[in-house]
């Protein structure tokens, strides 16, 4: 039986995943502190070069790593999703902790293109590793993307308490928002998920930020439901109170030159 890139399927390999010598065993897992600190992202922390050498560097370790016979549907998967596993190591070990949501594709609340799953994506050696350098790069677009727009969006730093609270509620509006502009049914996560990123990277603790994110959704968003744009703004309320002990500005009239700015850039 032939998959949908052309290979050969059959019955189901067995991976033994704890005795591999590399390179899943020599990699860390993710853990929520990777997940969720902006300082384990940030572009500018995490130097990365990429050029015509790298890319065939990174081709060369990905590519021993797909199995020669796809387990396929009968076979649950399981070869497809063994790979990707090794791939997600190599990645991670290679470039460190920023990358480790280079396969998080929109679907699952993820903000990058080129990497559908193990079940489509692994296929044949060359279009595999094809794939995963295509999603790594997508991916650090993303992560350059968001550091420019959480610079735009963080407060000044000479801003007095009642200016930082306009700008953490619309920072948060706005990000809510880019959640669910991804389509996921998992928006909710990919919510909590940039706004504890957004705060981190204004110097927060991790701890501190995670609290204040929860304490303002607090369950009133929920996946596969699109929250009214009043619940929206009151979130980014809660967070700015709770932060500058200042209620937002309600007239925005004289910030409309920066509202309709951020609105572009969206």
């Amino acid at each position: 039986m032939l998959c949908p890139g052309g290979r050969e399927t059959g019955p189901a390999l067995t991976y033994n995943r704890d005795t591999l010598p590399f390179p899943g065993n020599r990699v860390a897992r993710v853990t929520l502190a990777t997940t969720s600190d902006w300082n384990e992202l940030a572009p500018g922390r995490h130097p990365f070069v990429w050029d015509d050498e790298e890319e065939a560097r990174l081709h060369a370790l990905i590519r021993p790593w797909v199995p020669p016979v796809l387990s396929g549907f009968a076979g649950r998967w399981e070869g497809e999703r063994w790979c990707e596993e090794q791939v997600d190591a190599i990645i991670r070990e290679r470039y460190g902790s920023w990358a480790f949501g280079w396969n998080w594709d929109d679907r699952y609340g993820g903000h990058v293109d080129g990497w559908a799953g193990a079940y489509t994506s692994v296929t044949t050696p060359d279009a595999t590793a094809a794939r995963a350098s295509i999603a790594l790069l997508n991916w650090r677009r993303s992560l350059e993307w968001l550091a420019r727009r959480f610079a735009e969006l963080a407060p000044p730093p000479d801003a007095s308490p009642e200016d930082r609270s306009w700008h953490l509620e619309r920072a948060c509006v706005r990000l809510v928002t880019l959640a669910l502009d991804t389509g996921s049914d998992y928006w909710e996560g990919a919510a909590r998920r940039l706004l504890r990123w957004f705060l981190t990277s204004t110097g927060m603790d991790r701890a501190e930020a995670g609290r204040v994110v929860e304490a303002a959704i607090g369950g009133r968003f929920q996946s596969w439901v699109t929250p009214a744009p009043t619940l929206i703004d009151s979130v980014g309320e809660n967070v700015a109170v709770a932060l500058t002990g200042h209620l937002p500005y309600q007239d925005h009239r004289e910030r409309a030159d920066l509202e309709d700015f951020h609105d572009r850039h969206r």
